[in-house]
């Protein structure tokens, strides 16, 4: 697979943390059109360089993210269909990996090891998932805008934040109100 570079990236919202990424690289433009970056060629390299992550863009890179976003996204839902099966598939990411720690030239480090170079992207937004529960389950977020699906993390200082950007769901909502108000 060919090398892409981040300024290739055509999502509409980029910078999350690495789960909230993942899912979206799937979205939907202001005409209903769904967009798939996996599911692109060159999408793989695309999403791996936008995030700094230099694994082999490989099948099995791109399955391993895949089925990690799937469970990231019944996870993410505000009814989760079957939390049992939705937290298995995330474990079944998880168990591909784990941190071995060492001391390192400058102290401690995290070295993570997977069980083939094609988990270790997955094995990433999975266990950086888990940190976001850690942190504050609450403040991931889904657009408040309702024809939009991407995600975020919501780092405002009051915890307030509800589009994925002002910029474009929020000034929609805005124009919608006003044009309604008249």
């Amino acid at each position: 697979m060919a090398s892409m570079s981040t300024d290739d990236d055509p999502r509409p919202l980029t910078g999350e943390p690495l789960p909230l990424d993942l899912l979206n690289t799937r979205w939907t433009d202001d005409d209903g059109t769904e967009h798939d970056l996996l599911g692109r060629p060159g999408g793989l390299g695309i999403w791996l360089a936008t995030n700094g992550l230099r694994v082999p863009e490989t099948q099995e890179t791109l399955d391993a993210l895949l089925e990690t976003r799937e469970a990231l996204f019944e996870l993410v839902q505000p009814e989760v269909r079957d939390p049992v099966r939705s937290r298995a598939l995330l474990n079944e990411t998880l168990r591909h990996g784990h941190f071995r720690r060492r001391l390192g030239a400058n102290g401690p480090e995290n070295v993570l090891e997977t069980d083939t170079p094609g988990w270790q992207a997955a094995w990433r937004a999975a266990e950086g998932y888990l940190l976001l529960l850690e942190r504050d389950p609450g403040r991931i977020r889904k657009c408040a805008n309702p024809e939009c699906r991407l995600r975020f993390y919501d780092v405002s200082k009051a915890g307030a934040r509800r589009w994925c950007s002002m910029a474009a769901c929020g000034n929609r909502a805005k124009y919608a109100r006003h044009r309604d108000s008249r």
